[in-house]
């Protein structure tokens, strides 16, 4: 059975593509064919692995997934690229029920022949992000070990408790990942400990470190695990895909 997973967190710049692009590649590397999906309109999943996004999201035009995909660098590891197209944002935004329905087959029928599937959310609670949980059967959902790391959270999880409690829902929630972590901050700790406390075993133990490795990646189209294998970030990122696995 095909796990899809949904990257998400209302709140930007807390490490949601990074965490979804360095997933979808652990996840490939250790055999399974895997599919990244990149439903955020910023696209920086698209660029992050190498590749520009499309004029047409596949999505929109009602092309079959698996004709629309790029294979990238990662073996086993393929690309649904996004799109900064304003039309199709706002089709799969705010488009009617036929053409939502048709982007939820293909989000749940289209993409059995992979293992793994991972989708990077745009940041926010709306239309796109709460498609994307419908279709998903796990959600992740990276916090910044930072000041505001609990703001809008709340939201969030009511977001994600309104499509868990759907009677034919089937999404699970698959944990939290801490990001950003400033080993040298006694606020990182405070926050990673009071998350810790509300959350319990719903916190991944793999706390994302702040590495200068994990920014420069995307810029040179790569994953930290490919780019920087030996950094403390990927180290993380491999030990969370792990802790991921293990979660079955």
């Amino acid at each position: 059975m095909t796990r899809v997973f949904c990257v998400a967190n209302q709140k930007g710049g807390v490490g949601k593509t990074t965490t979804a692009i360095s997933l979808a590649d652990g996840l490939a590397k250790s055999g399974a064919r895997t599919l990244l999906i990149d439903l955020d309109p910023q696209c920086n999943a698209t660029s992050g692995v190498g590749f520009t996004p499309v004029t047409e999201h596949s999505l929109v035009s009602g092309c079959r997934i698996v004709d629309s995909v790029d294979t990238t660098r990662v073996p086993g590891l393929d690309l649904l690229a996004g799109t900064k197209n304003f039309s199709d944002i706002e089709i799969l935004t705010y488009g009617d029920t036929a053409i939502l329905d048709r982007v939820r087959r293909q989000l749940t029928q289209e993409i059995r022949g992979y293992d793994d599937v991972v989708i990077d959310c745009p940041p926010s609670k709306g239309q796109l992000t709460r498609l994307a949980l419908e279709c998903s059967s796990e959600v992740l959902m990276p916090i910044q070990c930072e000041y505001f790391a609990m703001e809008g959270l709340v939201q969030m999880i009511e977001v994600i408790g309104e499509v868990m409690n759907r009677r034919d829902g089937k999404l699970q929630f698959g944990g939290i990942v801490l990001t950003m972590f400033d080993h040298t901050l006694e606020l990182a700790s405070e926050v990673e400990n009071e998350v810790r406390d509300f959350f319990g075993d719903v916190v991944f133990q793999s706390v994302i470190p702040r590495d200068v490795a994990v920014s420069e990646a995307p810029s040179h189209g790569l994953s930290v695990l490919d780019y920087a294998p030996r950094s403390r970030g990927a180290r993380a990122y491999l030990e969370l895909c792990m802790e991921v696995l293990e979660r079955v």
